[in-house]
């Protein structure tokens, strides 16, 4: 059986881009997080233990979020390493960033990165 816990569009408002503006100004991103996690145990069991604590990934992604980068590219690889290195029962996943807004010449509601691992 293959589990997965998915978390659809967790809001931030950070300072990430390569203009100048963007790290002084931010702006707004969004994300969508589906992790592959072994949680048979916990549809049983009904104990957090046998599961991951949903408010600790939000903290943890919150707190990669927090720290200025240039790229999108590089703020999601971060998120990867951090949730893999706090969450080792994770198993994969398919994560998907998005800058709300992105300052191109164009009518773009937004643009973003999308990594499966």
């Amino acid at each position: 059986m293959n589990t997965y816990i998915h978390f659809d569009q967790m809001h931030f408002y950070a300072f990430h881009g390569v203009d100048p503006q963007e790290l002084a100004v931010g702006n707004n991103y969004s994300i969508d997080l589906c992790l592959k996690i072994p949680f048979g145990n916990a549809m049983q069991s009904d104990a957090l233990e046998d599961t991951i604590n949903y408010a600790e990934i939000y903290d943890a992604i919150e707190s990669v979020m927090s720290i200025p980068s240039k790229l999108l590219e590089h703020v999601v690889g971060r998120i990867i390493d951090t949730l893999q290195q706090r969450f080792p029962n994770i198993a994969g996943g398919r994560i998907a960033l998005y800058k709300e807004n992105p300052p191109i010449p164009a009518k773009i509601d937004r643009v973003g990165v999308i990594v499966e691992w």
